[in-house]
């Protein structure tokens, strides 16, 4: 069993799924430019491109298949790669090019593509490279520098690939890749060369760090390795599913997404328990549909990009939790100067009365407020109108908190379909969104009875722990706009 789990396991692309990943190594000669140009695919990719190399639509790439494909490819890409020698442009010819496969996660193969170019030039001064292939795509980008028979003056350009022509990325790069995609060389003593600074873009998404985060990659990597298991047992998709309800829970937590804030706040906000079950039930419906949705895009359509599909769902995501959040704002400052103006009134009524009324008033001045509170918590309306406001603000949570599906969730599920399991990954997906459920319930929960008890410390007590629980609404509603107009900024910049 524990080998058959093993076996399963494939370490995950180190820089993404989505990622396509670039090295140009420039060779300067006498009489020549050459460049090896490396294109190395993650699954999701790899995935997208299979209907175009296996042309006959037989399921399997054939040796003849794969190198046309690879032909064409390369010429594409030394269309959109500009070389200037001495100031003038000079044209890339093609030479050999070959695509290979290798595993990934899921059962998803990965894919390489090498393209041998070369461009007859004689360079007397600078030579200036830039590529702008598959621009649009994120991933590494690499650039070397070598000469053979000629010098080339210092430039910073490295000459010997950090990456081993894609093979091995730097651990330490990981959060921060190479981008760079313009160079320009100058010949020894012509002067200083000049080279495009790389730049930092960050591919991984959120996650949790130390040990924890350690144990929860290590699990995803179990989980996704499980579907492309040669021999589907029971146990093993018993597994998988337990698996898969771990690493929803574990998602859930993930900061940067808001899910487990947001979602808590409405429910404790409520002060039943039950809303907190529709969060969680929202959220698991809205992540199964957002996966098999973006799932079939990205099946259906080769040239779709997945990270940019990602980043404008979460533009919608925060988009919609600011405006929750707003709404939650207003319906807070409302109810609290309603409540201040209520309390005023009954204050002023019973005050001409003898000392006992008086504290009688004191009495009834309280028990309003706490009423008037407690009716404002929904969403400022105390009547049905205002409770059916109310669960379209937590289901609208919950679909903003689920919108954005899991990228591991989205390989088991394109994994699953590969090998003919296609039950197999919409189960396991769903499994995925009910460990999500299970945390922003929970947590919902909990802040349900903090919520209770903060409301019942604030009515037998002044001062400090009143003006607190006086204070919270506003507070958590002002933390959910941020959260919501941060997600929005963070994911507007990924997809522009």
């Amino acid at each position: 069993m524990i080998a058959l789990v093993l076996a399963a396991v494939v370490a995950a692309h180190p820089l993404g799924n989505f990622t396509v990943n670039h090295y140009n190594g420039l060779k300067v000669l006498p009489d020549r430019v050459e460049n090896t140009a490396i294109i190395d695919y993650a699954e999701l990719p790899t995935l997208q491109a299979r209907p175009s190399v296996d042309a006959d639509r037989s399921g399997d790439a054939s040796a003849r298949e794969t190198a046309a494909y690879a032909a064409a490819t390369c010429a594409q890409l030394a269309g959109a790669q500009r070389l200037v020698v001495d100031g003038r442009p000079v044209a890339w010819r093609v030479g050999a090019s070959s695509l290979t496969y290798g595993p990934g996660q899921g059962g998803l193969p990965t894919s390489r593509l090498t393209c041998a170019l070369s461009a007859a030039a004689t360079a007397s001064s600078t030579v200036a490279f830039s590529d702008s292939f598959l621009a649009e795509r994120i991933g590494w980008r690499e650039i070397t520098a070598a000469a053979d028979g000629v010098r080339l003056a210092p430039s910073g350009v490295p000459s010997v690939s950090g990456s081993d022509q894609l093979r091995r990325y730097p651990d330490d790069m990981l959060a921060s890749p190479l981008d760079q995609r313009s160079v320009t060389l100058r010949l020894a003593g012509t002067g200083a060369a000049g080279a495009a600074a790389p730049r930092g873009a960050s591919l991984a998404g959120p996650g949790i760090g130390g040990p924890v985060g350690d144990w929860l990659s290590a699990l995803d990597r179990t989980f996704t390795g499980l579907v492309g298991a040669s021999s589907l047992t029971l146990p093993l998709g018993l597994l998988a599913v337990l698996l898969a309800v771990v690493l929803g829970a574990g998602h859930a937590l993930i900061p940067g997404h808001g899910k487990t804030i947001m979602a808590a706040y409405l429910a404790g906000r409520r002060g039943r328990p039950r809303d907190a079950l529709v969060v969680g039930a929202t959220v698991t419906a809205t992540h199964t549909a957002g996966v098999l949705a973006v799932g079939l895009l990205i099946s259906a359509f080769s040239g779709l990009a997945g990270e940019a599909v990602l980043s404008w769902l979460g533009l919608a995501s925060g988009v919609l939790i600011a405006l929750i959040g707003a709404r939650l704002l207003w319906s807070a400052a409302r109810g609290r100067l309603d409540g201040r103006s209520a309390g005023h009134g009954h204050g002023h009524g019973h005050g001409h009365g003898h000392g006992h009324d008086h504290g009688h008033g004191h009495d009834h001045v309280h028990g309003h407020g706490h009423g008037h509170g407690h009716g404002s918590g929904v969403l400022g309306e105390a009547d049905a109108g205002g409770r059916a406001q109310g669960r379209a603000g937590l289901v609208g949570l919950g679909v903003a908190g689920g919108l954005v599906p899991s990228p591991s969730a989205l390989i088991v599920l394109l994994g699953a379909m590969a090998l003919g399991r296609t039950w197999f990954g919409v189960a396991l997906v769903a499994a995925y969104g009910l460990g999500m459920a299970a945390t922003l319930t929970a947590t919902g929960l909990l802040l349900v009875k903090l919520a209770a008890r903060l409301d019942r410390l604030a009515a037998v007590r002044r001062g400090f722990t009143a003006r607190l629980a006086g204070l919270a609404p506003l507070g958590t509603a002002t933390m959910v706009v941020v959260l919501g107009a941060g997600l929005a900024v963070r994911s507007l910049a990924g997809a522009v």
